[in-house]
């Protein structure tokens, strides 16, 4: 009887201490929540205090740490923040948002080489974490290396094709690279997610800059294409031979109805070529898609919609007289499919 008796005690000790460690847990969270919307608000001072005081209460508990780190990095003081993020990691090793966070702290405190690590660390632990590979793409964008920067740019697409910043490194990395094909391509698929802010006005001056490349007026009927060496051959060329064809003998085009027919007669060129390029990413997601579209009765609201940002006034103007061509290109977008 008495060992039935200490069986019980023991019994109800053990539901006391376990009532006891879920009610400190759940003050944990309800503080960590209250931090979060002190965050949120601005207020990193008294949300690091929410924080802190969630930490006593449940040491144990990786959100207090991670959102500390993350209120301190927001308030300016990254290095203030590494030893919580750390400490986050060592309860949530695979949590690719630390590693993020990390490398975030370093490349903000020029520190590039240790950012890329624990981006590095972070994919490694967790590959399907979209900003890692962004991140990390912009970091190799900032040291030059811009073969590295692409392919993680791609990566990062992949993993979210409607995340606009990874489609905009892309673009920006290929051009670099002198690829204008694809930077083109990249740039046109960054102003289908972001059509109307100050980023879509400085795609669209790369659109057009990529268009005219090479290209000079030397007369009223007189033009000359001016190409290196490399470019020989090159889907540059073919590009520019392309911008040439669509307007010759086309009289008083406007600059959008110039845009949308230079466009067109581009995108089916590289679609036709792409057979030349043998990267699923670029043939199947770019080329091939915007073949389609050249195809489709969507080319002057494309350009429209290009020109949203540069010339607001302009293109809303058209839009809200073509209302139907708009909901058939947003429907045209929304139903075709994009493969990698």
């Amino acid at each position: 009887m008495k060992n039935l008796r200490k069986t019980y005690l023991i019994t109800a000790l053990l539901f006391i201490v376990t009532l006891a460690t879920a009610q400190t847990n759940d003050n944990a969270k309800s503080l960590v929540k209250e931090g979060i919307a002190l965050n949120d608000a601005g207020k990193y001072v008294e949300a690091i205090d929410k924080y802190k005081l969630a930490i006593k209460l449940d040491p144990a508990y990786p959100n207090s740490y991670y959102e500390t780190g993350y209120s301190l990095f927001s308030s300016g003081k990254g290095k203030e923040a590494i030893s919580y993020i750390e400490k986050y990691l060592q309860l949530e090793p695979k949590a690719g948002g630390g590693y993020d966070l990390l490398g975030s702290i370093y490349d903000d405190d020029k520190q590039p080489d240790k950012a890329i690590e624990y981006y590095k660390k972070g994919i490694e632990a967790d590959a399907e974490y979209q900003r890692l590979h962004y991140n990390l793409a912009i970091a190799y964008y900032r040291q030059g290396k811009f073969t590295e920067a692409e392919d993680c740019a791609i990566r990062a697409v992949k993993l979210d094709p409607k995340h606009a910043s990874s489609m905009r490194i892309y673009a920006m990395t290929t051009y670099k690279e002198q690829k204008r094909d694809c930077s083109l391509l990249g740039w046109c698929s960054f102003v289908i997610l972001e059509p109307q802010t100050a980023r879509s006005a400085e795609a669209y001056r790369y659109i057009k800059n990529i268009l005219g490349h090479g290209i000079t007026k030397t007369g009223e009927k007189s033009v000359t294409i001016s190409v290196s060496e490399k470019e020989l051959g090159s889907g540059d060329m073919m590009m520019q031979i392309a911008v040439l064809a669509a307007t010759t003998d086309k009289k008083g085009l406007s600059p959008t109805d110039s845009l949308s027919l230079q466009l067109k007669s581009v995108f089916e060129v590289l679609a036709e070529t792409a057979a030349n390029k043998p990267v699923p990413f670029y043939t199947s997601y770019l080329a091939k898609y915007f073949g389609n579209l050249a195809h489709s009765n969507n080319m002057p609201a494309f350009a429209r919609l290009i020109s949203l940002a540069a010339n607001a006034d302009d293109s809303k103007a058209w839009f809200k007289e073509h209302q139907i061509e708009l909901t058939n290109l947003d429907k045209w977008v929304q139903t075709t499919e994009r493969s990698f």
